[in-house]
């Protein structure tokens, strides 16, 4: 089980990541078009840089939905491989088998 506080921290970002997320899209707009001048696009920029680390979207980490581990994560499942091949052990993922042979 991953520290309370570390999954905390990551809905945080992901709160933070929705609430700018508009503005932040619109300044990169700005700063990207090659028609403006560039005072504009450098301006723009620095307004993007003033703003909170975490609401850039790479800042999250994926994390198991159980667990709360960040390694061994499967985006298809939100899982991690512990969690997985527990659930799979006892059936709770439909067509998924423990392979031998």
């Amino acid at each position: 089980m991953a520290k309370t506080s570390s999954v905390e921290k990551n809905n945080r970002r992901k709160r933070m990541t929705k609430q700018y997320a508009g503005k932040r899209a619109a300044l990169k707009a700005i700063a990207y078009d090659k028609k403006l001048p560039i005072e504009d696009r450098f301006a723009a920029q620095l307004k993007l840089a003033q703003m909170p680390r975490n609401s850039s979207k790479t800042r999250i980490r994926n994390r198991c939905n159980l667990s709360g581990r960040a390694r061994g994560y499967y985006r298809k499942f939100g899982l991690s491989r512990i969690a997985i091949r527990d659930l799979a052990s006892i059936g709770q993922i439909p067509g998924m088998v423990k392979s031998s042979w």
